[in-house]
């Protein structure tokens, strides 16, 4: 069932340049607001970006960070890596300076592609690194803009042969989805990029080369990187990108202008979708299906997304450590409140702390198996040995399987609650508020009383005009004690514009922790 690569392998030859070799140089890969960009073209451009890469010193196995906005400037630098069989690390272009200089220092990056309008930050920052360390060298930042993908620069690919990596052989540097702490760097390998792109890509999602995605998350989170970059690379369709920040405008007049037949989403946004004044009124008729992944996916939301898109919504859970989707409703089987079955290919077990196998509708820990593991934490020796146990990966999820084999989810360990001696899993409150006209957002965390015991506080960002009052503290509060056992019921309701977020774009659960304390 997994996919078996040879023994040389690099992941640039199985998206990208395999397309060459079958005749589709001139097919189209890329939309966007500029127009089309072709199979040929990213491969030409490719192989000048390596030739600057290696003029500045870049070998096999250096780290190379990527900080630039989507688009096909963004495609060419991940490729042109990959070519000299370096290994991406991807970073959001606009984090803070003091992230830009924990990226560069915990990577040992040997070079870094930026945007124009960052490139200044992370020069900064590889100085201080540096001066730090005490020594010369630092970084090379090389500022990446339109001009590489101008074929009149240089008409002529250089001659770059693809570098012959191992199937295990680091590829790429995805950064763990955490809410709290440091981000950990997952080193992946060619082998999982490939594997998933098999199982998930082409198995569940079908994806063909009439295809045409559109993604809500960009191309740096790892979740995007695949779905709307190597799974229609990999059958020589078509990726749409677009640089702005994701809106629910900015979505619907994506879908507008590019049609899309594949729409890589997050929960998040379908709720912003849905909030939408002209949701009933969009056209979404070119989809063929949706995806939901990065966060849990309230029951709630995927009744409404159904009865007013009538779009397949396919939620699914992956893992960094996993590369990817690993379980997944189907098309032909969908469960809303359920993450649907493991993809074929992966083995998913509920466990306790101690590994031993929980009875179906037991809520455990989730271990996984398959060809897509990561081989550990860069640096992080001693969370790597927690984490990855021979060729299971034990995750921080918890969730519950039923004798079908159904999975549902019940939120991060480090995320659930003790209440009054029993669990409560934050997603369960936030699904129940979220079902309230007057909430858009909410996330629930732990907060200590005046006794210092653990309640649950909820933080919600509201629909527009409605008032936050007292009034509506305590009307939410009854209308979570209505649907609920007693206890699981939220102590304080803080109303706030929005909420914080990660590097990824995820509920940042850590930056509101404590903030519920009274």
């Amino acid at each position: 069932m997994s996919f078996q690569p040879p023994s040389v392998f690099n992941i640039y030859d199985y998206f990208l340049g395999d397309r060459i070799r079958e005749g589709m140089a001139e097919r189209r890969a890329l939309l966007t607001r500029d127009g089309e960009t072709t199979y040929g073209a990213l491969d030409r451009t490719a192989g000048r970006v390596a030739l600057i890469l290696r003029e500045e010193g870049v070998r096999p196995g250096d780290r190379v960070i990527i900080a630039l906005p989507d688009g096909p400037s963004y495609v060419a630098a991940l490729f042109a890596v990959l070519r000299l069989g370096a290994v991406v690390v991807m970073v959001n272009p606009h984090i803070a300076a003091e992230q830009v200089r924990y990226f560069i220092e915990y990577t040992d990056a040997r070079a870094v592609l930026a945007d124009h309008e960052v490139a200044d930050t992370f020069r900064a920052a590889a100085r201080a690194v540096a001066d730090e360390a005490g020594v010369g060298d630092t970084a090379h930042i090389v500022a990446v803009g339109d001009l590489l993908l101008r074929d009149s620069v240089d008409p002529h690919p250089p001659d770059i042969d693809v570098f012959p990596s191992h199937p295990d052989a680091p590829a790429i540097f995805l950064f763990s989805g955490g809410t709290t702490g440091r981000p950990k760097a997952v080193v992946q390998t060619h082998r999982s990029f490939a594997n998933t792109t098999e199982l998930y890509g082409k198995g569940i999602l079908g994806m063909g080369p009439a295809d045409v995605t559109l993604s809500v998350p960009k191309l740096y989170f790892g979740y995007a990187t695949g779905s709307n970059l190597f799974f229609p690379f990999s059958v020589g369709a078509t990726a749409a990108l677009f640089p702005e920040r994701c809106t629910a405008e900015a979505l619907f007049d994506a879908i507008a202008r590019f049609r899309p037949t594949v729409l890589v989403n997050v929960p998040t946004m379908v709720n912003h979708m849905l909030a939408h004044p002209g949701a009933a009124r969009q056209d979404l008729s070119c989809l063929r299906l949706a995806t939901s992944a990065g966060e849990a996916l309230p029951e709630e939301l995927h009744h409404r997304w159904i009865e007013t898109f009538g779009v397949p919504l396919l939620d699914g859970l992956g893992t960094a450590e996993m590369w990817h989707i690993f379980i997944s409703n189907h098309l032909d089987d969908v469960r809303p409140g359920t993450l649907g079955r493991p993809v074929p290919g992966f083995e998913v077990r509920v466990t306790d702390e101690d590994g031993r196998a929980l009875p179906p509708g037991s809520v455990g820990q989730l271990r996984v198996r398959g060809d897509s593991l990561a081989r550990g934490y860069w640096k992080r020796r001693e969370d790597t040995l927690r984490a990855f146990r021979g060729a299971w990966y034990v995750s921080q999820d918890m969730i519950s399987m039923d004798r079908a084999g159904y999975i549902r989810y019940h939120g991060r360990a480090d995320d659930m609650l003790k209440v009054g001696g029993k669990w409560l899993a934050p997603a369960e409150l936030e699904n129940v508020l979220l079902a309230h006209d007057a909430v858009r957002e909410v996330a629930v965390v732990g907060a200590r009383d005046a006794r210092g015991l653990v309640k649950p506080a909820a933080f919600v960002v509201l629909e527009d005009g409605v008032r936050a009052d007292d009034a509506l503290v305590a009307e939410l509060q009854a209308w979570a004690r209505d649907r609920l056992e007693p206890y699981k019921y939220p102590r304080t309701v803080t109303f706030l514009p929005e909420l914080p977020r990660t590097h990824l774009g995820k509920v940042d659960r850590g930056g509101l922790a404590g903030r519920g304390d009274r």
